[in-house]
């Protein structure tokens, strides 16, 4: 028997855990949970109206807006929609609505995807994007002006003309985009970029976000746009909240029609059906096609398609009668805590795994998952023994949400970050304002393969031929245990690592591998210096950086006996890099691996004289596309940077010379538009001569 007691406490849990999810960008507990609590929040509520209060979350489609932000009060309210919970629920919906208006019996229905992204009001005058902000509490939203601005998918001006909009009858009529208009959608990150973005925050040893859903949001609540426009956010438009001087269709069918031909980025998998049997199995075959979707989507929205229709519908607290939100079933689970492993990346990243009590989550049986670093740990203060909340979509890897506190008996440990590595024994390193810990032992056995692997790459030491499984056999025989034995492997050492079935044909005769990788080995000890210090791998010290340094100190004996502020006289080295390269160069089994490339000669300087001479490319920035007739890509890079050149991936109004080659991709064109000057293998040589 629920008691008003209890229903307070359960309003302020709910509270909570909506403040952590739409405020702070960080909840502890699945979607699913709190649609649990909230459902029960709503049976109460059913039963004790009286006992409603106005910061019941039933009362509000979302969080006030934050103090850091202006604010923007919406010309009309911003609502969020009740759920189902499978069919049952959808055709209870349309029972009750058809009780209101009977027109419901004969009315059609539109099925979009229900993205988990943010909710963005985007305000247009005279065609012209002049505001942005979010949902906030519905009524009042915070300016995001500014972020939304870098977001490529929101068009800045719309076209003041004449639009045809093509209905599903295909009669065609003429709409003028009103004076004023207002629209709405929703902010996401699609999977692939969020994946590659929290690799990449990861490698920087940054801190990674959990869900594509935080990640977008917390990026567009920034107070640095640059930060906003450095993330992938796209968004979808699909909603017209507000118009004036003009006539906006009256059917959401028609809407996204008419959005789209305004420019606005609209899905292609909505659908509109006769009837809600049809919209129902449209929408089931999505629960098992999620994956399909570009973005997470946590169901499908059934709409009225009548938009007259459902506006007098009116709404039940903050839900809108005319639509439901048709929720997938979960995809997360809790389960215990029994250990935290520590893996070793090839950058040397010490990287936390769960250990848990077998559990099935859509019919995989699951016993790891990623804990993202050792500050998300201690943040969601996740313990070994807790029960913890898993979730996995798709093929992507399970990960730990957090715990589930009220579940503890007090036996539970706090985990501590490990001092040492645990493949190798020696100290570990965490630079301040980093996410990351690291083992900078070069020498260390679970970095080893990715080491060498690292050092004989294209972008590195250049060894054609040493590919993985080479190198993994040449380690498991004992011949390479450092990057520096690779310089003294002999005929025989390859020939008693390599198998028969390496080499490339069985016509090919035994020593043919061997002689091809000794050659390749010879040649790649002549690189340059930078080409060495990028292959050794430190941390934070890439091929630009590389370069620097080399050009900075001429040779690995001046570089490694640098200070760190020694280092930071160099323009991109900071503090953190800076004491990454002198705790690398002060490893005794570093130290090891310098010695021994420098007794088999592969010790290379970098003569200043001559690099002042070579100079004819300075201040000229340079872009390669295309296959290059007798020069690799990296060739070319190379000369244009020896000679003062610098080389950039994209194609802007700062480029000086696209260099073309057979079988160009889009930065031809765009180098057209931009009027820059193309030129080729020759003509680059030339620009020297």
């Amino acid at each position: 028997m629920e008691t008003k007691t209890n229903y307070q406490q359960l309003v302020r849990e709910l509270n909570y855990h909506f403040n952590l999810y739409h405020v702070q960008d960080a909840p502890v507990i699945s979607d699913a949970e709190y649609d649990k609590l909230y459902n029960e929040l709503k049976r109460i509520e059913s039963a004790h109206p009286d006992w409603v209060t106005p910061d019941s979350p039933s009362q509000r489609a979302g969080p006030k807006a934050a103090d850091r932000f202006d604010k923007v009060r919406h010309p009309a309210p911003i609502l969020s929609l009740a759920n189902a919970f499978g069919a049952e629920d959808a055709r209870a919906w349309l029972e009750r609505v058809t009780k209101i208006d009977d027109r419901v019996e004969k009315a059609k229905f539109i099925v979009e995807p229900k993205i988990d992204g943010l909710s963005v009001v985007l305000h247009y005058r005279d065609g012209v994007f002049v505001q942005g902000a979010t949902r906030g509490d519905g009524d009042v939203g915070e300016d995001i002006t500014g972020n939304l601005r870098t977001v490529r998918a929101i068009p800045l001006r719309i076209p003041v003309q004449m639009s045809k909009v093509e209905s599903q009858k295909s009669a065609t009529f003429d709409l003028r985009p009103p004076t004023y208009l207002v629209v709405r959608g929703e902010a996401y990150i699609p999977i692939k970029d969020f994946e590659e973005l929290n690799r990449k925050l990861e490698e920087a040893g940054e801190k990674t976000y959990m869900n594509p859903r935080n990640s977008a949001a917390g990026s567009l609540r920034q107070l640095d746009p640059k930060l906003t426009a450095s993330r992938p956010i796209t968004l979808l438009v699909y909603q017209i909240i507000h118009a004036e001087g003009g006539t906006v269709p009256t059917s959401q069918w028609e809407i996204l029609q008419y959005l789209k031909s305004l420019g606005f980025p609209v899905t292609d998998v909505a659908r509109r059906f006769d009837d809600l049997e049809s919209a129902i199995a449209y929408t089931e075959t999505w629960d098992k096609k999620r994956d399909d979707l570009p973005y997470e989507a946590d169901g499908m929205v059934i709409k009225i398609d009548d938009l007259t229709l459902a506006a007098e519908l009116g709404f039940v607290g903050k839900d809108p009668r005319g639509a439901i939100a048709f929720k997938f079933p979960a995809r997360e689970v809790t389960t215990t805590l029994l250990g935290i492993d520590v893996e070793v990346g090839r950058t040397g990243v010490l990287t936390p795994k769960a250990v848990l009590e077998a559990v099935e989550i859509n019919g995989v049986i699951v016993k790891n998952a990623t804990l993202h670093n050792f500050d998300y740990i201690s943040e969601k203060d996740i313990r070994v023994g807790d029960r913890v909340l898993v979730k996995r979509a798709g093929e992507v890897i399970p990960y730990v949400i957090g715990p589930v506190v009220d579940a503890r008996a007090g036996k539970e440990k706090t985990y501590q970050p490990p001092s040492v590595c645990p493949a190798c024994g020696q100290a570990v390193e965490h630079f301040e304002g980093e996410v990351a810990w690291y083992c900078v032992n070069a020498a260390c056995p679970a970095q080893l393969v990715r080491n060498v692997e690292h050092f004989v790459s294209r972008g590195a030491m250049d060894i054609v031929g040493m590919g993985t499984k080479i190198v993994e056999k040449l380690i498991e025989a004992g011949k390479v245990r450092d990057v520096a034995d690779i310089f003294t492997l002999t005929r025989e050492d390859i020939l008693e690592s390599v198998t028969k079935k390496d080499r490339k044909t069985e016509k090919e005769p035994p020593g043919k591998l061997a002689d091809n990788l000794l050659a390749a080995i010879a040649e790649s000890a002549k690189k340059p210096l930078n080409r060495l210090i990028a292959a050794l791998g430190i941390h934070g010290v890439g091929e630009v950086s590389a370069a620097d340094l080399a050009g900075h100190f001429g040779n690995l004996d001046a570089l490694s006996t640098a200070s760190p502020d020694d280092l930071q006289q160099i323009e991109g080295i900071g503090p953190n890099i800076a004491e990454g390269i002198v705790d690398w160069f002060g490893r005794e089994a570093n130290q090891k691996i310098l010695k021994k490339l420098k007794a088999a000669g592969v010790w290379p300087t970098f003569n200043v004289e001559r690099s002042t001479l070579n100079v004819s490319l300075a201040g000229q920035t340079f872009v390669i596309t295309g296959t290059l007739p007798t020069w690799s890509r990296d060739d070319a890079k190379e000369f244009i940077e020896s000679n003062g050149g610098k080389v950039t991936d994209s194609v802007s109004k700062k480029t000086s010379y696209l260099v073309l080659g057979e079988n160009p991709g889009s930065k031809l064109e765009k180098a057209k538009s931009l009027g820059v000057k193309i030129i080729g293998e020759e003509e680059l040589r030339n620009l020297v001569a």
